[in-house]
């Protein structure tokens, strides 16, 4: 099945469906002689993992066996091959759907491309994959890591719930107290009350997230068709429930003049400073040298625990309540996935950009 690799120079490929025996990728392009840390990358997967208030219950341990392309902790050059074992898959627990299409899946898009489909659980439409990217996206980010780019996400929004929303010109502090990557520790217990509402119903959320690259340098993206923002929003929208992607002032730019909107530029100590950042670090497809920040949205999780109706393969109708181990809010999850993507897109450009010029 095309459409399994992102990227260029940092490349990743991923395999593996939800209820399968494993899922896992190969990562092509990391530069020989990067110091693996293995600590950070669980600590990764442990961010994605299902610890917050209307999560799944399914916990899997999520630990990376590494086949290839490591001497001890030192990346050889050669492609990196790791592996995650499903420990906890319960393919029999979607028997009932085998022949049904569940409403907003890609059940009955993936029957009519390919004539067959994976009705455990969705196979690679499942959330599960992202296990892969935020592998490969961590040691994405032990790159930039040696360049001093930092990337941050924040829960922006949960359902109706706004919680912040660019543009962002005051540092932001993420709350780890309980682990949601909320930026005010005081609204966590509206999240988690509004989460909880949503589950007594049998209902799901969705919501928003913000994420924010830092000293980012000049010069990163392609004029045309491999624009920066272009990537990001390719990268964003391949998670599965992404629906919007906006950079900068989004679609707040398309009310302002021009005289609004322009970014004021200055000189600070001999160099080109911008006053503001209403194009969020990206101008003509390349960075400009300042913080990036854009904002995903997400739809509502769509397995819900509610009666609705569905249609089977054989055109017949009925009225079907889909049970298993599926996310209320799957929004506090979501922030290191959109990260670890955002990671692999900010990487590949800047080894891209090294080849770019003699100097």
């Amino acid at each position: 099945m095309p459409g399994n690799s992102f990227g260029h120079l940092y490349r990743i490929t991923s395999f593996g469906e939800s209820h399968g025996k494993a899922v896992g990728g190969i990562i092509d392009g990391c530069p020989a002689g990067l110091s693996i840390d293995f600590d950070f990358i669980d600590s990764e997967l442990k961010r994605r993992n299902p610890v917050f208030t209307g999560t799944t219950p399914r916990k899997e341990p999520d630990r990376v066996e590494w086949l290839s392309g490591l001497l001890g902790n030192t990346a050889m050059g050669t492609p990196i091959a790791f592996l995650v074992q499903n420990e906890l898959q319960l393919p029999e627990a979607y028997d009932p759907l085998v022949d049904v299409y569940r409403p907003s899946h890609a059940d009955f898009s993936y029957e009519r491309k390919y004539g067959i489909r994976d009705y455990r659980g969705g196979g690679r439409a499942s959330g599960r994959e992202t296990v892969v990217r935020v592998v490969a996206g961590a040691v994405a980010k032990l790159i930039l890591k040696q360049s001093g780019i930092r990337i941050d996400g924040f829960i922006a929004q949960v359902g109706s719930l706004q919680l912040m929303q660019p543009p962002m010109d005051a540092p932001l502090n993420r709350n780890t107290d309980s682990g949601l990557p909320l930026t005010d520790p005081s609204r966590e217990a509206e999240v988690i009350d509004l989460i909880s509402k949503a589950a007594e119903t049998g209902d799901t959320l969705g919501g928003a997230v913000i994420c924010r690259v830092a000293e980012v340098p000049a010069g990163l993206g392609e004029p045309v068709f491999d624009k920066l923002q272009a990537d990001l929003a390719k990268a964003m929208l391949s998670i599965g429930t992404a629906k919007a992607f906006e950079y900068g002032l989004g679609f707040r730019a398309a009310g302002m003049k021009g005289s609004e909107h322009n970014d004021k530029m200055s000189v600070d100590h001999g160099k080109v400073a911008f006053v503001t950042n209403h194009d969020g670090g990206i101008q003509g497809g390349i960075s400009n040298g300042e913080e990036i920040y854009f904002r995903v949205g997400f739809k509502p999780v769509p397995s819900i625990h509610q009666p609705q109706k569905m249609v089977s393969s054989n055109m017949e109708t009925s009225e079907v309540t889909i049970h298993g181990r599926h996310d209320t809010c799957h929004i506090p999850r979501l922030v290191v996935i959109v990260e670890a993507m955002t990671a692999l897109v900010v990487a590949d450009h800047l080894l891209r950009n090294r080849a770019a010029r003699l100097q």
